[in-house]
């Protein structure tokens, strides 16, 4: 062979990971017998998939298994699988670096509370690595299923910081990961248990230690609470009485310890919700409990068994659009390929579960998949299923449907957009922050609107904002205050574009505050319209010299019905994106279209009676009009600097004569001999 042994560094955050996982996760040392099971598992699956194309990786031994051998001696504990095995490469690749797991975001997320944290473990791939918990050193080795017996690899690390690895001989493929338990805990030891310190999980006289994981009844008990549902055989040896010794002994036959079948073949009869929500976690690597979930078998032209869970919490790579949803395929019980993309529509990418099919053919590929029609069957089934499931739950659980929104809201509003044939279904879904509530959760939806409406009200109002202060303060909301109207709002960054594709509701149109003209239907009646027509006739000078002064900055100037105590705002006419939308668009990186606003001045406000009154300072009270506007609707100024000087200017600047033009009787202090009333010329924009 010639190989030899290398000694390796783990990278920094695998350090910092096994420092956790021996120091902080005591309490729940059970997890790594769950994770290293899964990964055996997985290891079988992965060589079925591969044994499709190379029958001959099976090696003559077609019977996959998991084998679980203790040694009381030794204080071993040994995890076997006759599965695809690992390369030498593969070894230092995996289990000496954790480069796709996003550790980052996994110490990000640790809360300091064992419990929770310990759920996160598997999540971000880093599972293998809870056998620390209790080992304090562990050996891994391993052939690649097709490599010869001399080309295998033994990894070992005692977690302090290195790791070994050389090439050593195994006649079989597969793995085995070999544990060589902790002693038991240090006696007399404070203050270290769950706090990371020095004395780590060792410390503390009142731990239940680890001897009890030399007991096979031990070990069988965490199988068939944790891994009873794996569909392969998770062997242990039998066990006689020894009547000599008075105890059992171990024998050279093997058992099966757990029930060896797919939970979803099963009958819903026969599974309880326990089971049901341990097999999520071994779905979810531990990821929390799941919200909900959908079992059924599908029968007619297409057959399908379908189990399907509602997490309760995000994974951290939920905006990852090109993130694989969480759903395994089978076909026939036999594993075809993990996180099957093509099963479930992209905005529900935050489901995860199993579907197996009895039609698919076994030697099926991604290409040949993706142009099946029994595959879109099944995703369209499976996609109304959700959509059951998640309807269900607003209706008769309304707090659990809260925590869904809160975590899977804005991925659910994709859907308006990309599932046209799902789009009232899932409109009827969405939740939105409303006026008609002093906080800002998004609890109301489009049916709870609609039931609120005013007499006479025919659209769906809303107002789009960065956040649900600005949303609350935005300028556009006074006459809709006034009049006691609901104004939905909608402040997530999927919104602008969700809207594109939801123009009405029920028969009634939603409609943007700062879009185009304002239509409130019979909420306004017609001694107010007759008051706007006579403002907008007294201001028309105005207007036009405000149109004038501001130029190709606006498209438009008009006095408008929005404000009551604003003076100016700005809106979009229709057919044009809105401010905000441009600036999401520009903070993306995008170009964004050409977009000129309109200007809307509000007469009855003191600042548009002086502007009225003052004409030869037009450009100033324009430009000032304008700034302000901008600034109310979450924009950003092109000069902060000349708004300053202008605003100081005006604020020391005289008022104009009482009764001049019209202006009422205001007195003000004269300005210093050597402010200028202006420092831009009139006129200028």
């Amino acid at each position: 062979m010639g190989a030899m042994k290398e000694t390796l560094g783990f990278q920094t955050e695998v350090r910092q990971l096994l420092q956790l996982m021996i120091h902080s996760l005591y309490s729940n040392r059970e997890i790594f017998l769950r994770e290293l099971i899964s990964n055996a598992s997985d290891a079988c699956d992965k060589l079925r998939f591969e044994a499709l194309d190379q029958p001959g990786l099976y090696e003559g031994d077609g019977e996959l298994r998991i084998r679980i051998e203790i040694d009381p001696d030794a204080r071993t504990l040994t995890v076997s699988d006759n599965g695809v095995g690992l390369s030498r490469e593969e070894a230092v690749e995996h289990l000496g670096t954790i480069a796709r797991s996003g550790t980052r975001e996994f110490f990000g997320r640790l809360s300091g509370d064992q419990a929770k944290d310990a759920q996160l473990i598997g999540q971000f791939g880093v599972g293998f690595y809870s056998s620390f918990i209790v080992a304090d050193r562990v050996t891994v080795i391993s052939r690649r299923a097709g490599l010869a017996a001399a080309e295998a690899v033994r990894w070992e690390s005692d977690g302090s910081g290195e790791f070994s690895v050389e090439t050593v001989e195994k006649a079989g493929r597969g793995t085995d990961v070999i544990l060589h338990l902790r002693g038991k805990p240090t006696e007399g030891a404070e203050g270290a248990e769950g706090a990371g310190g020095p004395g780590g999980a060792e410390a503390g006289s009142d731990g239940p230690g680890f001897d009890d994981l030399l007991s096979p009844w031990t070990i069988k008990s965490i199988v068939r609470r944790y891994s009873d549902h794996i569909s392969l055989p998770i062997l242990m040896r039998k066990e006689e009485w020894d009547a000599e010794a008075k105890q059992m002994r171990p024998t050279d036959d093997w058992e099966t310890v757990n029930q060896a079948s797919a939970l979803w073949a099963r009958p819903k009869a026969e599974i309880d919700d326990e089971q049901y929500r341990s097999f999520y976690k071994h779905l979810a690597h531990g990821e929390g409990e799941p919200l909900a979930w959908t079992h059924n078998r599908v029968e007619g032209r297409t057959e399908y068994t379908q189990l399907l869970y509602i997490p309760s919490r995000a994974p951290f790579d939920l905006w990852d659009r090109q993130r694989r949803s969480g759903v395994r395929l089978y076909v026939r019980r036999v594993f075809i390929m993990e996180d099957a993309e093509q099963l479930l529509p992209a905005w529900l990418r935050f489901v995860r579960g199993v579907i197996d099919s009895n039609d698919l053919p076994l030697n099926v590929s991604r290409e040949i998949l993706q142009e099946s029609r029994d595959v879109r069957a099944i995703r369209e089934g499976c996609t109304k299923r959700v959509l059951s499931l998640l309807e269900d739950m607003a209706g008769e659980r309304a707090d659990d449907y809260a925590k869904f929104w809160s975590e899977f809201g804005q991925v659910v509003k994709e859907g308006v957009g990309e599932d046209h044939a799902n789009r009232e279904r899932i409109a009827k879904l969405l939740r939105f922050a409303s006026t008609a509530s002093d906080d800002d959760a998004q609890a109301a939806s489009l049916a709870d609107y609609v039931g609120r409406m005013k007499e006479g009200q025919k659209k769906i109002w809303y107002v789009t904002a960065d956040t649900p202060a600005a949303a609350r303060s935005s300028p556009h909301l006074e006459v809709f205050r006034r009049k006691g109207v609901e104004v939905l709002l909608l402040t997530d960054r999927v919104d602008e574009w969700m809207l594109n594709f939801l123009a009405a509701h029920d028969g009634h149109e939603l409609a943007s505050v700062a879009r185009g003209g304002l239509d409130l239907d019979a909420l306004e009646d017609e001694a107010e319209k007759a008051a706007s027509q006579q403002a907008a006739e007294e201001y028309a000078a105005l207007v036009d010299g405000i149109r004038g002064a501001l130029g190709e900055a606006v498209k438009e100037v008009r006095v408008t019905r929005r404000l009551t105590d604003s003076a100016a705002c700005l809106v979009s006419d229709e057919g044009e994106i809105s401010g905000h939308l441009q600036r999401l668009l520009e903070q993306a990186g995008q170009k964004a279209p050409p977009r000129k606003p309109i200007l809307e001045i509000n007469p009855q406000h003191p600042l548009l009676v002086r502007a009225r009154s003052e004409r030869e300072r037009i450009g100033d009270w324009s430009r000032l009009l304008f700034d302000q506007a901008v600034l109310a609707e979450g924009g950003q100024l092109e000069d902060p600097a000349g708004f300053v000087r202008r605003m100081n200017a005006m604020l020391v600047a005289a008022p104009a004569a009482p009764g001049a033009c019209g202006a009422p009787n205001a007195t003000a202090a004269p300005p210093a001999s050597d402010t200028p009333a202006s420092d831009t010329p009139a006129g200028a924009g």
